[in-house]
């Protein structure tokens, strides 16, 4: 096709914008609440998603090792016949972890385990304090007393990080098997909650935004419907000629993804609007929390926005002016 064609196709679908302004502007308009919708499940799932992977790093698993504290308070181990034991009845058979280095050779393999996002080595006198924050007042003068003697009840550990909380359950088991390892304290319920809003909110964003991107696509194929009917003759007598469907097609995929990418423009300019002020709604309600800017995601959401324009635009103008060429061409030819 030469160029000048091209040119004066792509003016007569500009055109058709403006002659049937009305039609247009309606289309638009539905087409940027289709799009700003899908904007705000974006952002809502963004923030959610970045919201939940502050949960997963705070959903952390303590690991205690098997040292000399975890074989004094347990009352299943003996020392073997004939061991050198202590004042206790201990004796260095009786458990694995002897020293801190050690101890930090556990670590080291407990974050070769796959799904370890990190792992921090808490000695037991850490371990002792993390346990007296979160105990009632009436029992943290025992503990006290406790460390006073020199006889903290607490293990070496680490503090265990996970990647995926879907794998919470396999990572747990791994970890249980690494030997030094004695005890772990878990949120099972919490990563299982997790997870399970995770899945959710990615099953219902699809939906919703499937739903909006066929609405768009409906919308634009009846803009194209009107505007074609309205040039029927027009089309008859081009087809009379010898026109070939493309050359028909052209102008109307013009009109269609002008729309769409008008609609696309507007859309990220009312989106931001609205976002603003979901947020100021949402810190004067809950106060501080860390929310994702929308600069971030400008440039993604435009993207996005001028993807579905042109998508839309393109395939509802080819289905419509397809069936209309296919239903219509034995009229073209009598004429």
């Amino acid at each position: 096709m030469k160029m000048s064609s091209v040119r004066y196709l792509t003016k007569e679908g500009l055109k058709s914008v403006w002659t049937n302004r009305l039609m247009s502007l309606s289309s638009i308009g539905v087409l940027v609440a289709c799009m700003v919708l899908i904007g705000l499940a974006i952002l809502l799932s963004l923030n959610v998603n970045k919201m939940i992977g502050d949960l997963e790093n705070q959903n952390v698993v303590l690991v205690f090792f098997d040292d000399y504290n975890a074989a004094l308070y347990s009352e299943d181990r003996k020392a073997p016949s004939g061991a050198e034991v202590d004042e206790n009845g201990i004796s260095d058979d009786m458990y694995v972890v002897h020293n801190k280095e050690e101890a930090q050779n556990v670590c080291k393999a407990i974050e070769e385990i796959d799904n370890i996002s990190s792992v921090e080595f808490v000695s037991k006198e850490q371990a002792l304090e993390m346990t007296k924050n979160v105990l009632p007042e009436k029992d943290i003068d025992y503990f006290s007393i406790l460390e006073e003697d020199g006889e903290n009840p607490m293990s070496d550990g680490a503090k265990v990080t996970m990647t995926d909380l879907e794998k919470f359950d396999e990572t747990i088991k791994a970890i249980t098997a690494v030997k030094g390892v004695d005890s772990i304290q878990s949120q099972n319920g919490l990563a299982e909650k997790i997870t399970a809003i995770k899945n959710g909110l990615f099953i219902a964003g699809i939906a919703i935004i499937s739903i909006l991107l066929i609405i768009a696509l409906v919308i634009v194929s009846n803009t194209i419907r009107v505007t074609m009917y309205n040039r029927k003759l027009e089309i008859s007598i081009m087809k009379a000629v010898g026109a070939t469907d493309s050359f028909v097609r052209i102008p109307f995929v013009v009109e269609g993804v002008t729309i769409g990418l008008i609609s696309a423009i507007l859309s990220l300019g009312i989106l931001y609007s609205c976002y603003r002020v979901a947020i100021e709604a949402i810190l004067s309600a809950v106060g501080k929390v860390k929310l994702i800017p929308f600069s971030s995601q400008a440039l993604m959401l435009l993207g996005v926005f001028a993807a579905i324009g042109f998508v839309a635009g393109t395939f509802g103008s080819i289905i419509m002016i397809g069936k209309y060429l296919k239903r219509e061409g034995s009229e073209f030819a009598a004429i």
